[in-house]
């Protein structure tokens, strides 16, 4: 069941403020992008965007021509401005509001991104949670931008989990083989600095 009070902060948020009043905007998602684009894929990849909110990248990815595209998120209002943004090019989007660690895959995808997700998994019964509905969606790659350890430690008010390449590798160890990882700083729209880790994975069979 779906946490109500997570779901309500994260619905007010996308509800009472713009893109350029929030910390993990980007105008172009240009790290997720490389990260896609390495994997090699076709335009006819199953692509899913976890926690992507009113993220940029979906049009982007649109506007390369990827046909299969699906964005998750928690808030059914940050959907809905992502939808709006959209116009009609959202009704090529598979959109499901579901909270990650409840979500219930009925197939599976060749790429599954997450940027500034994961890291908002504080027990380890959450991240067993995503970590299992990851190993039974994904058939392909996946890649992770969590808050490093040089990043915040809260963000929108909430607490969050930082992680360092061995930490984040070992987290995934069961199920997923380490291909790159690579850190940057995020410039927020009110100019201040938010230090990711970012990593990609080749899904293992066990």
């Amino acid at each position: 069941m779906m946490d109500n009070t997570l779901q309500h902060h994260w619905d007010t948020v996308y509800k009472t403020k713009n893109p350029d009043q929030v910390s993990w905007t980007q105008e172009m998602p240009k790290t997720s992008l490389d990260f896609i684009h390495s994997f090699g894929i076709t335009k006819t990849a199953k692509i899913i965007d976890i926690g992507g909110g009113d993220s940029n990248l979906v049009d982007y990815l649109l506007n390369e021509g990827f046909e299969n595209i699906t964005v998750l998120d928690i808030s059914s209002q940050a959907l809905e401005k992502a939808k709006k943004r959209l116009g009609s090019q959202a009704d090529k989007i598979n959109w499901i509001v579901s909270d990650i660690t409840e979500f219930k895959p009925t197939t599976t995808f060749d790429i599954w991104h997450d940027r500034a997700t994961f890291h908002f998994l504080t027990t380890a019964e959450q991240v067993a949670k995503y970590l299992e509905r990851a190993r039974n969606a994904v058939s392909g790659f996946l890649t992770i931008g969590t808050f490093s350890n040089n990043g915040p430690e809260k963000c929108s008010g909430l607490p969050i989990t930082q992680y360092s390449e061995e930490n984040l590798t070992t987290a995934l160890q069961n199920g997923f083989q380490k291909i790159r990882c690579i850190t940057e700083d995020h410039i927020t729209p009110f100019a201040t600095t938010q230090n990711f880790l970012f990593c990609s994975f080749k899904r293992q069979q066990n």
